[in-house]
């Protein structure tokens, strides 16, 4: 017998019992739809997390303090901003901008939001790709006469300001103190709530430092929360990161043997981590969805089992007509090979479906559905077919015909 009578036979064995197919097929539908669902969704985390750190740019480094080292006290400073921006220290910086930020109260007639305000040197929108949609940024002149002016992300200024009325040359009050909207950003967009620069409100660094962040640095000198560098292209980066390092050591008094109170993270950095992250997360989940698929096979291995002993007469007369022991192990292993795959493109199309539904209804992210996902599931399906019906066949080809011509 060939493969394809193979085939033909086996189909007529699953169409005599229609229901039971169903029922089977279940297991391995439900286990390759949950795989490539949640495989999905977890690339497409994934992928936004990558798009959002990206569109900060490819070659920026952002510093930070290293609070266990520093002893839980700012280790950045106004004077590593002006340090690292002399180009004589750090040649291969392009730009440096600080950040100083908090949540504050932000008022506008009557409206008041719980937002992230953040005090900026004037560099910072051009370092972090943020365009205006009206008015301007901050200025030198606002940093050196530590001005009460405001930029608005363009969420804040919707919330704030409707769609109607004009922000610029408005009035808000942040922390009970009066300022001056000077520009609105245009929507930048992210599911990322700490990077969203949408929700914020910026202002000079140094009236954010006089009026609402006072800290101060290990020294005497005002604490900066962030410090980011752009980088003169991304060959440099290595070499910027070093740069920063030894000034940045040089310029805290660290020891050959200390520890840095400080950490510089470059993009790469930030998406290896998160990719780490979802990596792990994504693999996760298909573990579990994997254990629905070996519930399957088990299903597939009982059903086999119960067919071979329906069909036992079937498979004596067959031995004793010529049918080889090879004949009757391909049939059945056949059978269970059908279940497993039909139940696997089944499984495939709920899968795109619900990884779309679920994305879209309750994630707001866009799944990540690939080749090597769908090919994922269904050959882990086919597998789990060959491997939970090769006993049943071997069981049925072992057969005595005698035996099996007698059973009743």
């Amino acid at each position: 017998m060939n493969l394809i009578e193979s085939f033909l036979t086996a189909l007529d064995s699953l169409l005599a019992n229609k229901m039971r197919a169903i029922l089977t097929m279940l297991g391995i539908i439900i286990g390759v739809a949950a795989v490539i669902a949640l495989v999905s969704i977890g690339n497409g985390v994934n992928n936004m997390i990558v798009d959002e750190v990206q569109s900060m740019g490819s070659n920026l480094i952002s510093i930070s303090t290293d609070m266990e080292e520093s002893g839980g006290k700012q280790a950045l400073s106004v004077g590593d901003m002006e340090a690292l921006s002399d180009s004589l220290n750090v040649p291969a910086a392009e730009l440096v901008s600080a950040e100083v930020r908090g949540t504050q109260q932000v008022v506008y007639n009557g409206e008041s939001l719980s937002l992230t305000v953040s005090g900026v040197s004037p560099d910072h929108f051009t370092i972090n790709n943020l365009e205006f949609l009206l008015g301007d940024g901050l200025t030198q002149d606002d940093m050196d006469s530590k001005a009460r002016t405001a930029v608005l992300g363009a969420t804040t200024a919707t919330d704030l300001f409707g769609d109607g009325e004009y922000p610029i040359g408005q009035q808000v009050k942040i922390n009970g103190v009066s300022y001056e909207v000077v520009g609105v950003l245009e929507q930048k967009g992210s599911q990322l709530p700490t990077l969203n620069p949408d929700e914020r409100v910026y202002i000079p660094m140094t009236t954010a430092q006089t009026r609402l962040y006072p800290e101060r640095a290990s020294g005497s000198e005002r604490a900066v929360h962030a410090i980011s560098v752009q980088v003169v292209n991304e060959d440099q980066m290595d070499a910027a990161t070093g740069q920063i390092r030894a000034m940045l050591r040089e310029r805290h008094e660290l020891e050959a043997g200390d520890a840095d109170d400080f950490a510089i993270y470059s993009q790469t950095d930030i998406l290896d981590s998160f990719n780490t992250i979802t990596s792990t997360f994504t693999l996760f989940l298909g573990a579990i969805a994997g254990i629905s698929l070996l519930v399957g096979g088990i299903g597939i291995m009982n059903i086999m089992l119960v067919s071979v002993t329906e069909r036992t007469r079937e498979i004596g007369i067959r031995k004793a007509v010529g049918a080889l022991k090879r004949d009757i192990l391909i049939q059945f292993l056949i059978e269970s090979l059908s279940l497993s795959l039909l139940g696997g493109l089944i499984g495939i199309v709920l899968g795109v479906f619900g990884a779309n539904a679920l994305s879209s209804g309750l994630m707001g992210v866009v799944p990540g559905i690939n080749g090597g996902t769908i090919s994922m599931a269904a050959g882990f399906a086919a597998l789990v077919g060959l491997v939970f019906g090769l006993y049943p066949a071997w069981r049925a080809a072992g057969l005595r015909p005698i035996e099996a011509l007698r059973y009743e």
